[in-house]
């Protein structure tokens, strides 16, 4: 953003003068009528402090009853201040606390632009016994409101970090481009809503911005159409590998997820141990029972399930709750190479650039049951209608468990793969500790998606998306009725169904993941956030659709 307005071509004072007005008509939009309304506006020494400035300009003009707190004071030429002089504004230094308290005490919004994008220092003097006194504030029965200019004070623009000073607004509004920290945990906690305002920088100069937030336009733009004579093989075919004793559910949420967002088929490959009571919950799918071996898929099975996907699938879900038994590690060793672009579909063979994963990889438990290497596996065979191959794989939860003791296992990965971690997941593939990488979830997220050439969906509150060619994506939602089991299943279930019906695999992540948050907040509103099931999510995700078209 620095170098955009160094670049744009447009001078400061203007860039400034577009900003204050679009923080101005923020602070309208949430006060609603202006008139004797007291506002205060706290400005720090720079570029934020100016937009502060012509901001409090626009408000006095309109009616508003504005005091102006200066942290240091101005240069003695600043125009923007001496409007505000001669239109007998009252400004008072941050040092006047009798002034200060009378400032905040009747005010019923609270402007910061305190300090902007370029701050990075500890905040503490003057600043801090300011910030401090906000709070106060904010803590009384009826509280003023709290606009942030750019940035929330204290809160960091790249990393999301913030200052124990740091206050929450219920409002920032972002100039010309949002910024990182406002939608990364802790930062996003404290941006209260974004608004992104447009300043005058030419769009063009975003072009080579490769980390975009998720909107609902551009969700919208990515839904598969709809058309009126379709048949249920329009919307192309799904198979789910999934399941065990112990996580049925998985099973059955996963299979759920992927009906939900539109496929006309999915199928549930599933061990024959379990089809019963998977049978018993799920209606719509069809299935493909897999011989086990005490209840678990074994390398055995992995032909079975590539003849299966010999019967035209476009998608195949890995993973959700197939456990850890040395058996499934097996059966993930002999699958994956299998799945190859056929020599009639024409699909194409992305070439791996990653050379297997960092971490400390681990051998299968002695304590695990054996398995024997499986034998050769025949020559991949034409699917029976002429050219209709599995176009994407996408592997999660105990999938990728059982790929994180598999040495070198990106290198058998040969079709389009979308993975879908949690933390504690990518941690174990990577060799990182969970801290870090939730320390730098965009940038691990990223540097991972590259190594291992797939589309990474690192899962929690504000959930990121990234491609091979370092593209990534930051969800929105920050919702808590999320953390509960199944909801991952529900995701890899979605996006599955989206890859089948040809969305590409950063669109289907991306979708997915937007699809999924939007649900998930339907279901907050009508329950709240405790007690959300995984199962409501899923039922949710046809009226978030709807929601998206505006139907």
């Amino acid at each position: 953003m620095q170098a955009a307005e160094r670049d744009s071509g447009v001078p400061g004072a203007q860039l400034m003068e577009n900003a204050g007005l679009a923080v101005a008509q923020e602070a309208w939009l949430l006060l609603g009528e202006l008139t004797d309304r007291r506002i205060a506006v706290l400005c720090g020494p720079g570029n934020n402090g100016g937009d502060g400035l012509v901001a409090a300009r626009h408000l006095t003009e309109w009616g508003a009853a504005v005091t102006v707190v200066l942290l240091t004071p101005r240069a003695a030429d600043d125009a923007n201040l001496a409007a505000l002089v001669e239109r007998a504004v009252p400004v008072v230094p941050a040092d006047d606390a009798a002034k200060v308290d009378e400032a905040l005490a009747g005010a019923e919004l609270v402007i910061d632009a305190l300090l902007g994008t370029g701050n990075a220092r500890p905040i503490d003097g003057s600043l801090a016994h300011l910030l401090d006194r906000v709070r106060e504030e904010r803590a009384r029965r009826l509280p003023p409101r709290l606009l942030a200019v750019d940035l929330p004070t204290g809160l960091n623009a790249d990393s999301g970090a913030v200052d124990p000073h740091a206050i929450a607004a219920d409002q920032t509004v972002a100039l010309g481009w949002s910024k990182v920290g406002l939608h990364t945990l802790p930062g996003s906690q404290f941006s209260g809503r974004v608004e992104v305002v447009e300043i005058g920088i030419p769009p063009e100069l975003g072009s080579g911005i490769q980390t975009e937030l998720m909107t609902a336009a551009g969700a919208r733009s990515a839904l598969p159409a709809r058309p009126p004579g379709a048949h249920k093989g329009t919307f192309g075919s799904a198979m789910v590998v999934a399941g065990s004793p112990q996580y049925v559910g998985a099973a059955a949420l996963a299979s759920t997820g992927a009906l939900r967002v539109g496929p006309g088929i999915v199928t549930l490959a599933c061990a024959r141990a379990v089809y019963p009571m998977l049978a018993s919950k799920l209606s719509e799918t069809t299935f493909e029972p897999l011989d086990d071996k005490d209840g678990f898929l074994s390398a055995e099975e992995a032909y079975s399930v590539r003849r299966a996907l010999e019967r035209g699938y476009d998608a195949l879900l890995i993973g959700p709750g197939l456990g850890q038994m040395g058996y499934v590690v097996a059966f993930m060793k002999a699958l994956l190479p299998m799945l190859a672009p056929n020599k009639g579909s024409g699909s194409p063979t992305t070439p791996l650039r990653g050379s297997g994963s960092q971490g400390a990889q681990q051998s299968v438990a002695e304590s695990d049951p054996p398995t024997e290497q499986p034998p050769a596996p025949p020559s991949t065979t034409q699917p029976d209608d002429g050219g209709h191959a599995l176009r994407a794989i996408v592997i999660d939860a105990d999938g990728l468990n059982n790929l994180a003791k598999v040495d070198g296992w990106p290198t058998m990965l040969h079709l389009p793969t979308v993975i879908t971690p949690h933390p504690g997941e990518l941690a174990r593939l990577t060799g990182l500790t969970n801290e870090e990488v939730q320390a730098d979830r965009l940038g691990v997220a990223r540097r991972y998606a590259a190594e291992w050439n797939v589309t990474l969906v690192l899962k929690g509150a504000n959930t990121v998306v990234a491609a091979p060619d370092g593209r990534a994506r930051l969800s929105p939602f920050v919702n808590p009725g999320l953390a509960t089991g199944g909801t991952g299943d529900v995701l890899a279930g979605a996006i599955t169904g989206l890859l089948a019906q040809g969305v590409e695999p950063f669109e289907a992540g991306s979708l997915g993941v937007y699809l999924h948050g939007l649900a998930a907040e339907l279901v907050r509103r009508d329950l709240g956030d405790a007690g959300m099931l995984a199962g409501d999510v899923a039922a949710a995700l046809p009226r978030a659709i709807k929601e998206l078209r505006g139907e």
